[in-house]
């Protein structure tokens, strides 16, 4: 089984996970404006109690957004530098993926409406349905990700379970989707434990980038990313 550590500095939340032996190790931590001085003490620390170093893993792996734009840039520069500095692959993954895994994990609902608050009175808001079967865990993609007002999302003709920050504008949103959340996580937010499983499906597949293009998805257009030398020991 692969070693991927992953990290998430998307929300108010900061943390850090590693797999490793088929296990995870996980530091989650609600920190708000505190990610760009806790994460690499955060990363050094579940490195040093798995007793591995960076040259030992086999991927790295990031909440790649939607997200803080700031938490985003920070997660997204820190992989790129570890990553440059050991060769290593990078595996973005969706939050609002990693968050719809967490439902998933906690309930088996098969169906899910992650939503971040987007702030400026909008969301981020996508759709993900789990299915298991012999040879493993499938995910699809059933309504893409976007940012838009809490009641533009449209109709929707399922049962679904909603988790996410989000969901603060549930009567918003539900007024716009014609239909109520048969679940309601509304206090959970992306952890690093569930985007290191989700790597590590990507992984088995060979889904993974090169540290120049471990870029964050931010969804508003007029958000750019500029990609920088990396400044692994600076801080």
């Amino acid at each position: 089984m692969p070693s991927i550590l992953a990290l998430d500095t998307s929300t108010p939340a900061c943390s850090v996970a590693l797999t490793i032996n088929g296990a995870v190790l996980e530091d989650f931590r609600i920190a708000p404006r505190q990610h760009n001085d806790l994460i690499l003490p955060m990363l050094e620390q579940i490195l040093a109690q798995a007793g591995i170093s960076l040259s030992q893993l086999d991927a790295i792996s990031f909440g790649r957004g939607p997200g803080s734009f700031t938490g985003l840039r920070i997660s997204a520069g820190v992989v790129q530098g570890l990553a440059y500095g050991q060769d290593l692959p990078v595996i973005p993954v969706s939050t609002l993926k990693a968050l719809a895994y967490e439902g998933y994990q906690e309930t088996h609902d098969s169906l899910w409406l992650p939503a971040l608050d987007a702030r400026m009175g909008e969301v981020y808001i996508g759709g993900y349905q789990f299915s298991e079967s012999e040879s493993g865990l499938a995910i699809s993609e059933f309504l893409s990700e976007r940012v838009c007002k809490p009641d533009a999302i449209g109709g929707f003709g399922e049962d679904f379970a909603a988790i996410g920050s989000g969901w603060l504008h549930r009567e918003i949103i539900e007024s716009g989707l014609k239909r109520s959340a048969s679940l309601l996580l509304d206090d959970r937010a992306p952890r690093a434990a569930c985007i290191a499983r989700l790597a590590e499906i990507d992984f088995n597949n060979g889904n993974v980038v090169d540290a120049y293009h471990a870029i964050p998805t931010y969804l508003r257009d007029e958000v750019t990313w500029e990609k920088q030398p990396p400044r692994i020991g600076k801080r």
